[in-house]
């Protein structure tokens, strides 16, 4: 490789990237459900990874549901520092598609919200997660590491990983009926902003969880973000932003369909 591929293909500070690195990285967040947890082992050090599935935090933290009689638990009781791979992949060269590391800390956390958030985003880990020896992880972001294919790579801080939650108290707290109020009432949007403005491919879309960023919507195994046009200013803004995007979307579809 010359001298300049090596350069363009080093690590910068996200924020001095020549790509939206703190974007991609929050979507691959917010996208990924599974990913590789390496954890230290508890009887020699060495590097122990495995196949964990992932959900997010109202910020963005990743959250996992573990059991106490795997190794990698076992692990992180005995040291919580970890790392956790997420790289949903894709067609051809592994290598080419976008992946992302974040380092940090891993510590049970018995939440309510946590568990609301996971199981939204894996409804059949229902069926284990009372069983005694599972709980709730979460990982605090310590740094991030961003591949998001050839020649770009970045290094995040943790705010810049993370959603700011700052005066959005209210949010939280009303997540969970507006998380239901739009399953059950308004499938049509939630299908129309996948389509429109994730660019996925229609389906039984469903709402999982949003933040004062955007949405995070689930159609089987398959995972969409929906990004606000701008922030949240405030909670009792959501309401406006989601039935303006409703009508952007449906304007946008009815334009194509005359089109055609």
């Amino acid at each position: 490789m010359a001298e300049t591929e090596r350069q363009q293909a080093a690590p910068v500070a996200a924020a001095a990237a020549p790509f939206d690195a703190i974007g991609l990285a929050k979507t691959l967040l917010r996208e990924t459900r599974a990913g590789a947890l390496a954890t230290i082992d508890r009887s020699d050090g060495s590097p122990f990874a495995s196949l964990v599935t992932v959900a997010t935090d109202l910020d963005g933290a990743p959250l996992m549901l573990l059991s106490r009689l795997s190794a990698h638990t076992l692990n992180l009781e005995a040291e919580p520092r970890c790392s956790l791979l997420l790289s949903p992949g894709g067609k051809g060269d592994p290598l080419a598609h976008p992946r992302l590391t974040v380092t940090g800390r891993a510590a049970r956390s018995d939440a309510p919200r946590l568990r609301a958030r996971f199981l939204a985003r894996h409804p059949k880990a229902q069926l284990y997660a009372d069983f005694p020896d599972f709980a709730f992880f979460r990982l605090e972001p310590r740094a991030g590491h961003l591949n998001g294919g050839f020649a770009k790579a970045a290094t995040l801080e943790p705010t810049e990983l993370l959603t700011d939650l700052a005066g959005m108290e209210a949010l939280a707290e009303s997540e969970a009926g507006a998380v239901a109020h739009m399953n059950e009432d308004h499938a049509d949007a939630l299908a129309l902003y996948a389509v429109h403005f994730a660019g996925a491919e229609p389906g039984p879309w469903r709402l999982t969880g949003l933040d004062p960023e955007g949405l995070d919507l689930l159609a089987g195994d398959r995972t969409a973000r929906v990004i606000f046009p701008n922030r949240l200013s405030s909670p009792g803004t959501l309401r406006q932003v989601l039935v303006e995007m409703a009508a952007e979307a449906r304007r946008a579809q009815a334009g194509g369909a005359r089109a055609e």
